[in-house]
């Protein structure tokens, strides 16, 4: 497999070219800048409006590996390069990064944007975003309930949406950065997902990547507010001791009253890493809360 280096400046990373191997015919076109085409293994699009996630997972099924081990992720992925280059690429499509404000906290000194997580690709991601008529970078959005949230974290700096209820909004008070915008969608103590999207949307953003936590995305899962996933695979196996590395989805329990499927579109491998992406079946009721965080 060949080394692509996207004619980024030396001394950077550079990733494996990823290795195309299953792809649905009729996908929507990205018209991906040469060099992350090259990277990517094809092109990438999505329809829009989208909300897409975006996790790693161990071969086990661990998506997390507990609050005492910040930014647990980059331990389950190993790091790998390729990894973080399709994290940055799936973040230069988004108007919105969504996370929990568990995620928030786990994640010290984490910044969501394209360049943080893959920064040799930046100009690439940059130009990606010029072409589809994109802001310099996503806009950060935190989902929290309770107000938990950690004010002078970096990743706040750069402004950030805070969705959040009455009691939340209280707690916040006069916390934050001014460059933070607090919209209050609830009394409380719970926000409702379609509420958090509604919101979104009528500040004209269409691409929403949520990048977790598992029970933020079981939320989507539950409302059927999600488009896509895209998932990869990392060769490890993470183990558990008791409840506290969850999974994909946490607390939620589906099967076997429920079943929740979803139809694979697309299937790249990079050494021993898969990297999947999913279309998720989406009614979008209304009726669900969000009572984490």
């Amino acid at each position: 497999m060949a080394t692509h280096s996207a004619g980024h400046p030396a001394g950077q990373a550079s990733v494996e070219s990823l290795n195309l191997l299953y792809e649905q015919a009729g996908l929507p076109p990205g018209g991906l800048p040469a060099a992350l085409a090259t990277a990517y293994g094809g092109d990438l699009g999505f329809p829009e409006p989208c909300v897409y996630a975006n996790f790693v997972a161990s071969l086990d099924g661990v998506v997390a590996l507990g609050p005492q081990y910040p930014s647990s992720g980059s331990a389950i992925s190993g790091g790998e390069p390729t990894d973080r280059f399709v994290m940055g690429l799936l973040r230069a499509f988004a108007d919105v990064v969504l996370i929990g404000a568990g995620t928030l906290r786990a994640s010290a000194g984490h910044r969501w944007t394209p360049e943080h997580v893959y920064p040799a690709a930046a100009a690439d991601f940059a130009e990606l975003r010029g072409s589809r008529g994109r802001t310099a970078g996503p806009e950060l959005a935190v989902v929290t309930a309770t107000g938990d949230v950690p004010t002078g974290h970096p990743g706040l700096e750069a402004g950030a949406l805070i969705l959040t209820t009455k009691v939340g909004a209280r707690l916040l008070d006069e916390r934050l950065p001014a460059t933070c915008t607090v919209v209050v969608l609830g009394v409380g103590p719970v926000l409702r997902m379609a509420d958090v999207l509604r919101s979104i949307r009528d500040r004209g953003h269409t691409m929403v990547l949520s990048e977790g936590g598992p029970r933020l995305f079981g939320h989507l899962v539950r409302d059927r507010l999600a488009d896509e996933l895209f998932l990869t695979l990392s060769p490890v196996i993470a183990g558990r001791a008791d409840t506290s590395r969850p999974g994909l989805v946490t607390g939620l329990e589906l099967l076997p009253s429920r079943r929740e499927s979803a139809e694979l579109v697309s299937l790249r491998r990079c050494a021993s890493y898969l990297f999947l992406r999913y279309r998720l079946r989406r009614v979008g009721h209304l009726g669900a809360d969000y009572d984490s965080g």
